[in-house]
């Protein structure tokens, strides 16, 4: 009779927690890409806060699904796993700036639930250290003289983040984008070292990853970042494009969606786990310690944000005769 009994307790036990487990519980992270990138990055912050924070039980599992810059993610949890309300997608800028292009396929910024931002990085102008340009306004000034005696060079080839950011530069100085000189690489790590080498002018690369080569020794100056304002820490003292009389502004967003059919329940409670994330005691420093710098988006206003920038980018790609999703 007692082995029945802690049988039948048991059976109810298990009912119990099948009954209980919700999207919180036996949490996963897919990170978009090969392990060590940006996006595994953004996958091990959520881990690390959301486990220090107490906003989970058991620790999040973090998987790889490289291809496209997270198009192959985002078509497997759109078409195969899309009611996976225990499964969260990292994304990126670049993410969306390939669904403005027409990049992942049939799928747009309308076919998943984006539940938060969680930090970001910002375009910067970087230089060699002993580069004739000692500020933007040099750079410019050399285009508008001659755009073929000014080599840009990052990571990504033509219509990726980094050939955006030299864009926007050619264009604020009068200059078609298409007749730029650009030299694409493998990352930004190889651009840097063409740039000290003296390979290339200019790098249009990210404001927290130029800082860490920086602080590794990287003989290079930042002559303005792409933010809304200063940034905070090392790059304090580096103004702004805007500051310099040049609206060019590049956000690179990090953060989480999930798939479509997920209910309205479990997407808002995703989106309030991040609301208390971003708002413990601690995530700051952990964002930080990520070069990462503070950006704080959930529910409706991460929905919001995602499509404007998509919107944004849109236009951008037709105005630099990208190819585009048809809007």
């Amino acid at each position: 009779m007692k082995l029945i009994h802690t049988t039948l307790a048991a059976a109810l036990g298990l009912a119990a927690f099948a009954a209980g487990a919700g999207p919180l519980d036996k949490t996963e992270c897919i990170a978009p890409a090969k392990p060590g990138g940006g996006f595994d990055l953004t996958c091990k912050l959520a881990q690390s806060g959301l486990a220090d924070a107490k906003l989970i039980a058991d620790p999040m599992r973090v998987t790889y699904m490289p291809g496209g810059i997270g198009a192959v993610a985002y078509n497997a949890i759109v078409a195969q796993r899309p009611d996976a309300a225990n499964t969260i997608v990292a994304f990126s800028g670049g993410s969306l700036l390939n669904i403005a292009q027409g990049k992942f396929g049939r799928y747009d910024e309308n076919d998943v639930r984006w539940i938060a931002g969680i930090g970001t990085d910002y375009g910067a102008l970087v230089v060699a250290e002993a580069s004739p340009f000692k500020s933007m306004k040099d750079v410019l000034a050399a285009l508008k003289a001659d755009p073929t005696k000014v080599v840009f060079g990052a990571g990504g080839t033509v219509g990726s983040q980094d050939w955006m950011k030299a864009a926007l530069v050619a264009r604020a100085a009068g200059v078609d984008p298409k007749g730029m000189r650009f030299v694409a690489f493998e990352g930004g790590g190889e651009a840097m070292t063409a740039l000290q080498g003296g390979h290339i002018h200019v790098f249009t690369g990210d404001a927290a990853e130029t800082s860490q080569q920086i602080k590794a020794g990287s003989k290079v100056r930042v002559l303005a970042v792409m933010a809304d304002k200063r940034l905070p820490g090392d790059l304090a003292q580096v103004p702004t494009a805007k500051e310099l009389g040049f609206d060019i502004e590049w956000p690179i967003l990090r953060g989480f969606y999930v798939g479509p059919k997920v209910s309205d329940a479990d997407a808002k409670l995703w989106s309030d786990t991040f609301a208390k994330l971003l708002a413990s005691p601690g995530f700051d420093k952990l964002r930080a310690e990520r070069g990462l710098y503070p950006m704080a988006l959930t529910g409706a206003e991460a929905d919001a944000y995602v499509k404007k920038q998509v919107a944004n980018y849109r236009k951008l790609a037709q105005d630099f005769g990208l190819a585009t999703t048809a809007k």
